[in-house]
């Protein structure tokens, strides 16, 4: 037995807190309250920033590299021929012979750097030289969803916080009249749905915010009829002190503080949205720019000039989507159009923004969720068209400190796998907040027993991107 006596309460806890377990646990309390502190209002970021804002052309559906920015002569000696591959890919031909597919496109050196373009990108061409094209990523996934997921979130099977989320978390926003991440779908959402831009396990006031492509942008924007604006003044005036003597007793349920902001938000946004999403307020040579009210490319068009007039007001960051990329057949129809829709609209977005001096503070990033592979099931007549392709894809960026005129990386000879500067989706994605000043190992958030970040792990900055 021993002979010691038990200690008392106070002198277990004064113990307690001599050790390690203590300090880590002290430390999860304070970050526990910075991050509830955290909102929108603009801070710095971990580094000097070459960006302050981005737009993200997101194409849905996997664009295929081999026919637009990736050209492959040797595939015309190949074509038709039967298509061989080794090892995990021969089990994938078991259904039937596979063949090479050429590309239905010519391709073009554009710009004093020579940058190679299908035929087809006309407007894109005239803006070549401030582009940087990338053409070594890998992504892990063909499945649309979860290739959506890890382009967007970092994660596959999706409920982490998009790009917009973590970067809004990071750096807060300049208009505070405005949602800080405002997204642009179709009227159909995308593969993976409205989680592409969840604030996952983040403060519920970093989740994307989508206009509706058609009608009303946001729904129930304005008042009912005979309610001023004095009157929902007092209203909210009135919730704002039931819920704050609610969240004394409730301190760390961010959402109800997320609940509060987002009341605040929609009364200032009733003032600021409808002049900011009123195009018909841009000179005529603008909208023609652009192509707003022509044919095929209305539609993107003007989400390319509201993107524009979104961060020229301080939003930090707008995804576009467009979607249909994804060509198994019939490649020189489909994305034939699909280009025809957004060249114009894409060069203008770029060709505004350095008029009017925004282009070096704002990111411009292309890209879809995987590449394509150079073969095709169809022998005969022409409806060739390409599969999914995790091992190659490009995207390519523009303004923000960017190392524009330059095309890096590589893909073998027929465009099936990245072979120089060869880097995964999480490097991309860090290279990205690196462009906006973020350090994705500073930029963490303590959710389930650990600081997560958008990269997963392992990440790393892709140098040859930037200027």
């Amino acid at each position: 037995m021993s002979t010691n006596p038990r200690p008392r309460r106070r002198e277990f806890l004064y113990g307690l807190g001599a050790t390690l377990g203590s300090v880590a646990f002290s430390s999860l309390l304070a970050a526990e309250e910075d991050q509830a502190a955290v909102g929108l209002s603009p801070r710095k970021g971990h580094l000097p920033a070459k960006a302050k804002n981005c737009i993200f052309l997101t194409m849905e559906g996997g664009p295929s590299h081999i026919d637009t920015f990736d050209p492959k002569p040797k595939l015309a000696q190949l074509h038709l021929k039967e298509f061989t591959r080794s090892g995990e890919q021969k089990s994938a031909m078991e259904s039937g012979k596979r063949y090479y597919v050429q590309s239905p496109f010519k391709f073009n050196k554009v710009g004093q750097s020579g940058a190679d373009m299908a035929e087809n990108w006309q407007h894109l061409a005239g803006v070549a030289d401030d582009i940087c094209f990338f053409r070594g990523c890998q992504v892990d996934s063909v499945n649309h969803p979860t290739a959506m997921y890890q382009l967007n979130c970092g994660n596959r099977f999706g409920g982490d916080p998009g790009i917009g989320s973590w970067v809004t978390y990071g750096l807060g926003s300049e208009n505070q009249n405005l949602p800080g991440f405002i997204v642009l779908p179709e009227v159909s959402y995308p593969q993976g749905g409205a989680a592409n831009w969840s604030n996952g396990y983040l403060p519920a006031q970093f989740q994307g915010t989508p206009l509706r492509p058609k009608g009303s942008p946001i729904l129930d924007l304005f008042p009912p009829s005979g309610v001023t604006a004095e009157h929902q003044r007092k209203n909210l005036d009135l919730i704002a002190q039931l819920n704050q003597q609610h969240q004394k007793r409730h301190a760390y349920h961010d959402e109800l503080g997320a609940r509060m902001e987002s009341y605040e938000l929609a009364f200032r946004m009733q003032m600021q949205v409808p002049g900011v999403l009123d195009l018909q307020q841009e000179p005529q040579e603008t909208l023609d720019l652009y192509g707003v009210g022509q044919e095929p490319t209305d539609s993107f068009a003007r989400k390319c000039l509201l993107a524009r007039k979104l961060v020229q007001q301080g939003v930090r960051f707008v995804q576009l989507y467009h979607g249909s990329w994804d060509s198994h057949d019939y490649i020189e129809r489909a994305h034939g159009n699909l280009v025809a829709a957004v060249d114009q609209p894409i060069a203008a977005l770029i060709a505004d923004l350095k008029r009017t001096g925004l282009l070096d503070e704002t990111l411009i990033v292309w890209c879809g969720e995987f590449g394509r592979t150079p073969d095709n099931g169809v022998r005969g007549g022409t409806a060739y068209g390409r599969d999914h392709n995790p091992h190659a894809m490009t995207y390519w960026l523009a303004g923000g400190g960017v190392n524009a005129g330059h095309t890096i990386g590589a893909t073998d000879e027929t465009g099936m796998e990245a072979v120089e500067n060869v880097a995964h989706i999480r490097d991309f994605h860090v290279t990205l907040l690196r462009l906006l000043g973020l350090d994705d190992n500073k930029l963490t958030y303590y959710h389930a027993g650990r600081f997560k970040q958008l990269s997963q792990f392992g990440g790393k900055v892709i140098p040859e991107l930037i200027a």
